[in-house]
């Protein structure tokens, strides 16, 4: 505290210094911190946009690149990015200052979360089209929420906003905090409401069982309060095992008669689906199992929240779904170009399966890049194998960054390749996208369907292919 001239009391905001700053969570934070009147400044390796642009509208300085000297030397507290780690030059330079650092999580958790209604939407798949139908029912309905999402919700401009509203929206994952906080990210955040769609094995690079990341599922559901609800997907045995014994309430959502919201009357059409549960019929204009499953979480966790039937109803019928979740990048001579970021085995059967029910009279070809932590590992040889069956034609490329996975635990391309087409399914393994891009242009004819499956950007080869087949 500060005095002025007139001898009154001056307060100084806290200052902060956020290292990555353009993560799409990191950046939103820094903006929200911002405009609340702290002093806000960061820096990442690559400042462009639009991330870039929306900071500097906001007034938040920006620095490109890593040095000691873009620490202030009157920081309050340094927030440091999931992806930094020992050797960054910042990083060294506040444990050797011995600053206050947070993590993002932990930011929140301070600043943000305590006294809100946080709802957390948690599980290997599908919680980022969960978390976002859930924010936009809120926000359809006028609650004006405050959000984390893991991707980008055609509804809303951004993946991330935090406001003055009563609730919070955060997608929970499971994976470690910073580089010094092992700990789930979800475990942060103060949860009211918790959903788990599903639980299986992933993240091979930090987990080693499918029973460590049961525990920290576990550990989730023991912070939810008495006044509280745990979602638990009832068709899952991992999430009714991780749920037995929750201090909290637990209700099941799904298909199997013991479940406590029970789906019924499924209509898959193309485009859309529609379902009964608890008596109501709803309508989201999506397709596929999982998305119905998606919604009818969705569905109560709004209506815990206070929604009403009509709210809830008009929400989802106008919910837009997520960019590169079975996203149509054209259609050019009849071949539909399709962007989804599967990587999961489970994921990508599942996005097959789906297309297949939105195209049953086509070719489903599938084009995997093995790009993820643990998709570049054996321990998913054959779960992957299992999983691209499912397509007409498979293509497959080189691993992304092969050499930084140990060759013991590195997934075998060639053998991937080799054991689809041995159970009947055509595979190729190509060298590169250019490779991909010609082979598919030659091979593909009207009424086929090219769904890439991929969690980056896979080289460009979605407008690469458009531009081919034209």
């Amino acid at each position: 505290m500060l005095e002025s001239a007139g001898h009154e009391p001056v307060t100084t905001p806290p200052s902060f210094h956020f290292i990555g700053i353009c993560g799409t969570a990191m950046g939103a934070v820094a903006a929200a911190m911002k405009r609340r009147g702290y002093r806000v400044t960061g820096s990442d390796q690559k400042v462009y946009p639009p991330m870039s642009t929306f900071l500097e509208s906001e007034g938040v300085e920006l620095i490109a690149g890593f040095s000691p000297e873009n620490i202030p030397a009157d920081t309050d507290y340094v927030v440091v990015g999931n992806a930094m780690s020992r050797g960054n030059p910042e990083v060294e330079s506040v444990l050797e200052r011995k600053l206050r650092y947070l993590s993002l999580p932990e930011t929140l958790k301070e600043f943000f979360l305590r006294g809100k209604r946080n709802f957390v939407v948690t599980g290997t798949h599908g919680k980022t089209t969960t978390t976002s139908m859930v924010t936009w029912l809120f926000e359809n309905a006028g609650r004006d929420p405050s959000y984390m999402i893991g991707g980008i919700p055609r509804n809303l401009s951004t993946g991330a906003r935090f406001n003055g509203g009563d609730f919070v929206v955060l997608e929970g994952d499971e994976y470690d905090t910073a580089f010094f906080d092992k700990r789930s990210k979800f475990h942060h955040y103060l949860p009211e409401a918790v959903a788990i769609n599903n639980i299986e094995f992933d993240h091979a690079d930090i987990y080693n069982s499918l029973d460590e990341i049961k525990l920290s599922f576990r550990r989730l559901l023991n912070l939810v309060p008495r006044n509280g609800i745990a979602v638990i997907n009832g068709d899952d045995a991992n999430c009714l095992d991780v749920a037995s014994g929750a201090p909290a309430p637990v209700e099941t959502v799904g298909f199997a008669e013991s479940c406590d919201h029970r789906i019924v009357d499924v209509d898959y059409r193309s485009g859309s689906s529609a379902f009964t549960l608890d008596g109501e019929r709803y309508e989201v204009p999506m397709d596929g199992e999982f998305n119905v499953r998606n919604a009818a979480v969705a569905v109560v966790l709004a209506r815990f929240g206070g929604l009403s039937p009509d709210e809830v109803h008009a929400g989802l019928a106008s919910f837009r779904g997520i960019a590169r979740r079975q996203e149509v990048r054209g259609v050019v001579n009849g071949v539909t170009v399709i962007d989804d970021f599967a990587h999961h085995p489970t994921a990508v059967a599942l996005a097959i399966k789906s297309m297949r029910q939105r195209y049953p009279d086509g070719r489903i070809w599938a084009v995997f890049e093995p790009r993820s932590n643990s998709t570049r590992r054996k321990v998913f040889q054959q779960p992957l194998c299992a999983a691209l069956q499912g397509a007409d034609q498979v293509v497959v490329s080189e691993i992304e960054d092969a050499t930084k996975i140990p060759v013991n635990d590195r997934l075998d391309a060639a053998q991937l390749v080799d054991d689809i087409a041995a159970a009947g399914t055509d595979a190729a393994l190509l060298p590169d996208v250019d490779s991909i891009v010609a082979y598919i242009a030659e091979d593909s004819q009207p009424n086929d369907v090219v769904l890439v499956l991929s969690n980056g950007g896979f080289g460009g080869i979605h407008q690469k292919l458009l531009d081919a087949l034209a």
